[in-house]
């Protein structure tokens, strides 16, 4: 099935910049702006509490870069349980990994976590965008192989099939990592920072030898509906003459145009073109949304990103994590819309 025929198409834009509006809890706004983000939790709102699903739900295919066959159950889990994959096939023996950053084992074009005695679960970061991107912090994902099926090459799929089962709010309240000041990695060329910010957003840059793939600079800001309406649908991309290298080294045997976007030369070889002008640098964004939310809670603060890829921001959660005096783990105590911020109370807790 082409999940591209079962899901709204997004609005194409021909700005050079993406200015998407996504707030996480906790962000200082307009009053007005406040009140559509925290009011009572209504509807789909990121909300001040813990999320999992109302029921399991399952889907199939294949492995960009294993090319294997792969069967995938997203289930509901208990309050402060976070995200966990666990390998239900006879290789896994039900290995159970958590999805975060201190288990990432390999960041070549994609993020792989694993237990440490060899049973991994390659490119994580497209269902974690998705989890993200509809805020739940709760869940076990079940899965029979090495890898998460492509699909489409988006977190669009995801997303649709969280939204059919339905989001359940649980009893107790969010977690979030707040910067208390920033921390930065890489070089000249390359370079990933998290700063302190009143809300939970993105920015990237990209720039490659490319016409259809020059100087872009987009940015988000995680609230409710934006993820899904302005950056899931956007796919994974990739240059056709790199093809053969890439498999040579075990790499995208799975691929194909029906689940990434190809370039070759100054153009874009699939059928169709483009679902974005921007495409690129919004799926550079959503990788960087999963990839941050292997930090185990939802981070209050903003991302930039200039050229990197998976394995910058892996080396970003690490120099956050090795420095006790950079963040705080807070629960959200108050949604008053009437409020110009949010409050929280620090907990005392080591953040494993």
């Amino acid at each position: 099935m082409n999940w591209s025929q079962s899901l709204s198409r997004g609005p194409t834009s021909g700005r050079r910049t993406v200015n998407v509006l996504l707030t996480a809890v906790g962000t200082r706004r307009p009053r007005a702006r406040q009140e559509l983000i925290l009011s009572q939790h209504e509807g789909n709102d990121v909300g001040l509490y813990q999320r999992t699903l109302k029921r399991p739900i399952h889907c199939a295919g294949v492995g960009l870069h294993s090319g294997a066959q792969v069967s995938l159950r997203i289930n509901p889990a208990e309050v402060d349980a976070g995200i966990s994959f666990v390998r239900t096939d006879p290789r896994g023996g039900g290995a159970v990994i958590p999805a975060r950053w201190d288990h990432v084992v390999d960041t070549r074009l994609c993020t792989v976590i694993g237990n440490g005695r060899g049973i991994n679960v390659g490119t994580v970061e497209h269902v974690m965008a998705a989890l993200a991107g509809v805020g739940i912090d709760n869940a076990v994902i079940e899965i029979d192989g090495p890898e998460v099926p492509i699909m489409d090459g988006s977190s669009a799929p995801f997303v649709f099939l969280i939204e059919c089962v339905g989001i359940k709010e649980q009893k107790a309240r969010r977690k979030v990592l707040r910067l208390r000041r920033q921390i930065a990695v890489g070089d000249a060329g390359r370079r990933a920072t998290l700063s302190p910010s009143a809300g939970s957003s993105f920015s990237f840059e990209i720039a490659f030898d490319s016409k259809v793939m020059t100087h872009r600079v987009g940015s988000l800001e995680l609230v409710e509906g934006a993820f899904k309406e302005e950056v899931s649908r956007a796919r994974t991309f990739g240059f056709l003459h790199e093809v053969e290298e890439l498999r040579r080294n075990g790499l995208a045997r799975g691929g194909s145009l029906d689940n990434a976007v190809v370039i070759s030369g100054d153009a874009v070889i699939n059928e169709g073109g483009l679902r974005y002008e921007d495409e690129f640098v919004r799926h550079k964004i959503l990788d960087s949304v999963g990839d941050l939310y292997l930090a185990g809670h939802r981070i209050v603060g903003h991302f930039h990103g200039w050229r990197s890829g998976h394995h910058l921001n892996n080396q970003l959660l690490k120099a956050m994590f090795a420095d006790a005096a950079a963040f705080e783990l807070v629960e959200i105590t108050q949604g008053n819309a009437a409020e110009e911020e949010w409050t929280a109370q620090p907990r005392r807790a080591a953040i494993a």
